[in-house]
């Protein structure tokens, strides 16, 4: 297995290899293209160092935010963002034990093995910086590239986690997924300006 979504070799092998890395390209997928996001793990960690959860977190903050203003910038609003990414590697190292990877594969409280859709999705919606919207399309992205098989996890991550479909993140495979996906985001912009809605 191996993620095809930044067309940066390092910067996928990162996200491949790394939960925690996908996990802070997911947060950072917003108002900046979606490859800026998923290569800013790479710069995170050539900046400061290996990505661990309680370093990143412990980290001084005006200085992780000087991080992420080195050109090439990490996100076009460094300082919020770093921010955020602390306040979620904050959350990982406290409440998983600094194992990104837990929050999908740590069975749940009734025992079992591994955890259902629903709640990876529930678990997703409890870190700072992860909405509906963007917890689903998370959860889409393990299912559908990260080797994750909780049962009803496509229901669980609604449209998101569609057979065949290229609306996010998630179905990003190739150049050409990247090019379908782009478009799909454009339509529903123009949707949404004209009153149309979308998703």
């Amino acid at each position: 297995m191996t993620l095809h979504i930044t067309g940066d070799a390092a910067a996928d092998r990162l996200l491949t290899d790394e939960p925690l890395a996908l996990l802070i390209g997911m947060l950072l997928d917003q108002q900046v293209a979606m490859e800026t996001a998923f290569a800013g793990p790479l710069k995170i960690q050539q900046r400061s160092g290996p990505l661990d959860a309680a370093a990143i977190a412990g980290y001084d903050p005006e200085t992780f935010a000087e991080e992420f203003k080195k050109t090439p910038a990490v996100h076009r609003f460094p300082g919020s963002m770093a921010a955020r990414v602390q306040a979620l590697c904050a959350a990982v190292a406290g409440d998983w034990g600094g194992d990104a990877a837990a929050i999908w594969t740590r069975p749940a409280a009734d025992g079992g093995g591994q955890p259902d859709g629903a709640t990876v999705l529930k678990r997703l919606k409890g870190l700072p910086g992860f909405g509906e919207q963007k917890a689903k399309i998370f959860l889409a992205l393990l299912g559908k590239q990260y080797g994750y098989t909780g049962a009803g996890w496509r229901e669980a991550a609604g449209s998101y986690g569609d057979e065949g479909s290229f609306r996010s993140v998630a179905d990003i495979t190739s150049a050409e997924s990247l090019t379908k996906v782009r478009e799909h985001k454009r339509e529903m912009k123009a949707a949404a300006k004209s009153g149309g809605g979308g998703v």
